[in-house]
């Protein structure tokens, strides 16, 4: 139904105040619901009792008939009473009255009275019993946040550091957990309230309709009266059906939201978490300590901090709306990191103009660099650039690398403002410092665009995302194909690899794809279908089936499904027009099917193209030319850039062509 309203789940563990008002209309709701299912409730069991009594008083009547025969009556002359005789043939129509009258009864308390009392007791009772532990929950999770952020600099605390970290995360799991079922119930009631009522009133109906059937062929020749409740019957029966299926979707949600979370609870990233920090945003919000003057000197208060026209805005959580804190369109306004207070994390906002000054506190290191660097960016793309000259030393390290162009959407792993304890992905590992995440398929701008081709067919796109709506290639290619296969995928993210091959290599790729997905809450996806075929790779609309990408399979090195997850896969493919010290890029997608399933079509198509290519060379030069013929990774497909293989190889490599491997890439 495309009327129901929801809360939105990945925004429970933000606790905005925007989702606080937003869950507070629900709760009314849900008061105003339980209210009014109360009085439908008594009217309920007020028709149950009159049924009731009216079985008991029909029963009564028959035995009070029945008792007509052990009356003597000084005035009735003979036993034979025609009196009492048609009394006992009534009494035999009361009986069977008075059964019709019980098993109308029981139906009312069957059909009309257990719905109503389930769905005030089990449902809109819990909702009631779930908005007070989600009260609990929130204070607890404040009092615990209050305990982390008064936390000194102090070294020789660092147990006490530990504790009050953990203790933190405990209170935001335990807050977060219960606010995604609480959210989740409410969301559930909306589904709920569609048959809460109709469900009742279904049952009395059928019992109404039961009763008179058994005393009467009129409704059994009523089609009018029998397609209505069969019309209702089947509207509550889509109900259930649609929220049984929103049930088990809210259930798999709850748990990769859970999941995805895990490194969100803490203050700051412990043990192995990825350590991303987005310093290319011009919009951020969050909560923040903020500090404000009092009588006997500072104090620090939680608010909730947004960035909006240019303006920071602060609210509380009480608060309706938000308040002007800084303009920051004004001419040399900054954001630089403070350490003038005995707090960790704070950054400070100066506006020279208006002569303020701004003192806030971050939970963690990234969360004051992405702070920094969206009030920056706010103030560089309202026309002002603040003097780098007047920001403190650590402002002054970065200068160089926050002058340098990012293009939208990209994360880069910031390695100066990443804590000691965190560990850094490095060339070691196969990986780049400063290595972006795209999580879009962008095309570049046509002024950027360098098209590449062979000398006959259609013209290819060396970057493999440059694709327009229109389908490039021709569609005879993939048709005439020996092998073609198709699979629904969902595109996450690629990042730069330095390495060709290595399923570790493409294993800890999609951990840190998918952990940055998970720190800026990005849990949509776009849907796109896969083609795999033995002459290319083609990323299409399912809409109008364009081509939205294409990878040669030349290009392609190595693919690996994830060791656990069973639908994530992987593959890496060689740039086009890349770098010499960034030739390689590894492709992350989530697929409906199984993800071995996708690794096998594309070694399926692999090998084909490949013995396709080893015919071609023995047709074209011979025997010796077919052994030594090996298949290079270009930019056109391996079907049209046969002719220019590489037949430089070792002398053990000439003696045969070794076959293509299933998670292997094609020989170099």
């Amino acid at each position: 139904m495309s009327d129901i309203q929801k809360l939105p789940l990945e925004d429970a563990l933000a606790d905005s105040p925007q989702t606080r008002k937003l869950a507070e209309v629900f709760q009314k709701d849900a008061t105003m619901l339980k209210g009014y299912t109360g009085g439908l409730q008594k009217i309920g069991q007020r028709l149950l009792a009159a049924q009731n009594e009216m079985t008991a008083a029909t029963q009564q009547l028959s035995n009070h008939l029945k008792s007509y025969e052990l009356q003597r009556f000084p005035l009735e002359e003979s036993d034979d009473s025609i009196v009492g005789s048609t009394l006992s043939q009534f009494t035999s129509y009361l009986d069977e009255l008075s059964s019709m009258h019980q098993v109308m009864a029981t139906q009312f308390a069957d059909g009309m009275m257990f719905p109503l009392n389930k769905f005030l007791q089990a449902d809109l009772e819990e909702i009631a019993n779930m908005s007070g532990m989600f009260q609990i929950a929130s204070q607890e999770m404040e009092s615990s946040y209050h305990k982390y952020m008064k936390l000194p600099k102090k070294r020789d605390s660092e147990r006490i550091r530990h504790e009050a970290n953990n203790e933190l995360c405990a209170m935001r799991k335990k807050f977060h957990q219960t606010a995604l079922h609480y959210y989740s119930s409410l969301n559930n009631l909306q589904y709920k309230r569609k048959y809460a009522f109709i469900e009742p009133l279904l049952g009395y109906m059928h019992a109404q309709k039961a009763f008179l059937q058994m005393g009467s062929e009129y409704f059994l020749k009523t089609q009018d009266f029998d397609q209505f409740l069969g019309n209702i019957q089947a509207s509550v029966n889509g109900v259930h059906s649609e929220l049984s299926s929103e049930t088990q979707k809210t259930v798999e949600f709850i748990q990769s939201i859970e999941q995805q979370s895990q490194h969100l609870y803490h203050g700051e990233p412990v043990g192995d978490a990825p350590y991303i920090s987005n310093i290319n945003i011009s919009q951020k919000s969050g909560y923040l300590m903020i500090r404000k003057q009092a009588m006997l000197g500072n104090k620090w208060e939680r608010m909730y901090f947004f960035t909006q026209g240019g303006n920071l805005m602060c609210q509380a959580v009480e608060e309706v709306a938000g308040s002007l804190i800084l303009d920051l369109n004004e001419d040399g306004t900054y954001a630089a990191e403070g350490d003038g207070d005995d707090r960790r994390y704070v950054f400070v906002i100066h506006s020279p103009k208006v002569k303020k000054t701004v003192h806030l506190q971050a939970e963690n290191q990234r969360e004051r660099n992405e702070w920094i660097a969206a009030i920056n960016n706010t103030v560089r793309s309202g026309g002002y650039v603040k003097d780098r000259s007047s920001s403190n030393s650590s402002n002054r390290s970065r200068s160089s690398s926050d002058s340098q162009p990012v293009k939208p959407g990209e994360l880069l792993v910031s390695p100066s403002s990443a804590p000691p304890q965190v560990s850094q992905v490095g060339e070691n590992d196969g990986y780049f410092f400063n290595t972006p995440i795209q999580f879009d398929m962008i095309s570049p701008s046509d002024e950027n665009r360098e098209l590449t081709g062979s000398k006959e067919g259609p013209v290819k796109r060396i970057n493999p995302f440059d694709q327009s709506t229109i389908a490039i290639v021709n569609d005879n290619v993939v048709d005439n194909a020996a092998f073609s296969k198709s699979f629904v995928v969902r595109f996450l993210g690629s990042m730069e690899v330095k390495y060709d091959r290595g399923d570790s290599l493409v294993n800890e790729t999609i951990r840190q794809i998918m952990a940055a997905r998970a720190i800026h809450n990005m849990f949509k996806t776009t849907e796109s279908l896969l083609l795999v075929s033995s002459e290319c790779m083609r990323l299409l609309d399912p809409s109008n089936k364009s081509v939205r990408a294409e990878f040669g399979l030349a290009d392609i090195s190595f693919w690996a499904a994830h060791r656990e997850s069973k639908k994530l896969f992987g593959f890496i493919t060689k740039l086009k027009g890349g770098s010499q010290n960034t030739p390689f890029s590894c492709f992350v997608f989530e697929s409906d099917s199984f993800a071995e399933e996708v690794c096998h079509a594309i070694s399926t198509a692999t090998q084909l193209a490949f013995q396709a290519l080893m015919s071609k060379s023995e047709g074209s030069g011979g025997a010796e030319g077919a052994t030594n013929a090996q298949p290079e990774p270009k930019e056109t497909s391996p079907k049209e850039g046969s002719e220019h293989q590489d037949t430089k190889l070792t002398e053990q490599d000439d003696e045969q062509a070794p076959p293509l491997p299933t998670k292997e890439p094609l020989p170099p």
